[in-house]
């Protein structure tokens, strides 16, 4: 078993905990931009709210699934910042929260709050203003819309509308703890967040332990406990695993060891944040079939100790 912790990095680089900025961002030319005025649009407003000058002529209208930092704001890339900041409006998971991201990059695109409580209602509202012609950006309070969070849906209507989805790649947690799990990365399966009732969770875990490819799973750190015993029961205790916590934080862990181990570690240890399981696959145990090579030796060596010519043909 092994715990590593990533080195701490500066505070200001933080959700929640900001220091003053300027007025104004700057950037170096980028070689992708066919003029400096686009990068301009990146954290140029005017007083008023003018779409027309503000937009860069290339972004067409549409629904934009715009992925945000999952801790550290600096993670966030240069065409999420331009897509935000020329959109109608963002649809926000918690408007509070995503005000202080907005806000540190001095965007002053409007907010409006569309999370798991009121998206069936707002579905119909946010395609009138994508027919009419809009820009929409989506986001949640971390990582990838749609991804065991809110986004799933508008994107399934906004498909069937023949209304554009373009995705704006940025973090997303599941990923970033899989390239550094040590766990294998050829096969994986993403579960997200295993269902609340008893025998539809421990029947998805027993369909996860039999997969050989790794299993992803977010977990609620007052779910931590629950989900390793149910885990190591099916699973078995010698299965490894891996636990990122505070990815891009102050406080980024990832800790390794096996399912019983772990089990023991954190009953008596408190975690805050969300949480990202790995486990290990089972072993491939399907049994190879022998060359040719091995199939004539074994064939030899019978005939050598006596055996007749049909019958070693037989045995083999």
């Amino acid at each position: 078993m092994a715990v590593s912790a990533a080195k701490p990095l500066p505070l200001h680089s933080f959700i929640g905990i900001f220091t003053p900025i300027p007025n104004k961002l700057t950037f170096p030319p980028l070689s992708f931009c066919s003029s400096t005025s686009e990068l301009n649009n990146l954290t140029h407003h005017p007083q008023e709210h003018e779409t027309d000058n503000r937009r860069p002529q290339h972004l067409k209208p549409g629904l934009y699934l715009v992925g945000t930092p999952i801790g550290n704001l600096e993670d966030i890339t240069f065409r999420a910042l331009r897509v935000l900041n020329a959109a109608d409006v963002i649809l926000s998971e918690d408007t509070r929260h995503s005000g202080k991201l907005l806000h540190h990059y001095n965007i002053k695109t409007p907010l409006m709050s569309y999370h798991k409580f009121n998206e069936s209602q707002r579905e119909q509202l946010v395609l009138r203003r994508l027919k009419q012609g809009e820009i929409v950006a989506l986001i949640s309070d971390a990582g990838t819309p749609g991804i065991s969070d809110p986004g799933m849906e508008l994107a399934k209507l906004c498909v069937s509308e023949n209304v554009p989805v373009v995705p704006i790649p940025g973090p997303c947690a599941l990923v970033s703890a899989l390239s550094a799990s040590g766990l294998s990365t050829d096969e994986f399966t993403f579960v997200g967040f295993l269902p609340k009732h008893s025998g539809s969770r421990k029947k998805r875990l027993m369909a996860s332990a039999e997969q050989t490819a790794t299993q992803i799973f977010y977990v609620p750190p007052h779910k931590l406990s629950q989900f390793l015993e149910e885990g190591s029961s099916i699973f078995g205790d010698t299965r490894r695993c891996v636990i990122a916590r505070e990815m891009t934080k102050f406080h980024e862990e990832f800790w390794r060891g096996t399912l019983d181990e772990a089990t023991k570690v954190f009953s008596i240890r408190q975690t805050k944040g969300e949480l990202t399981i790995l486990i290990e696959g089972q072993a491939n145990s399907k049994v190879e079939p022998p060359s040719d090579i091995e199939l004539e030796n074994e064939l030899r060596e019978l005939i050598e100790n006596g055996e007749s010519l049909s019958t070693g043909s037989w045995q083999t």
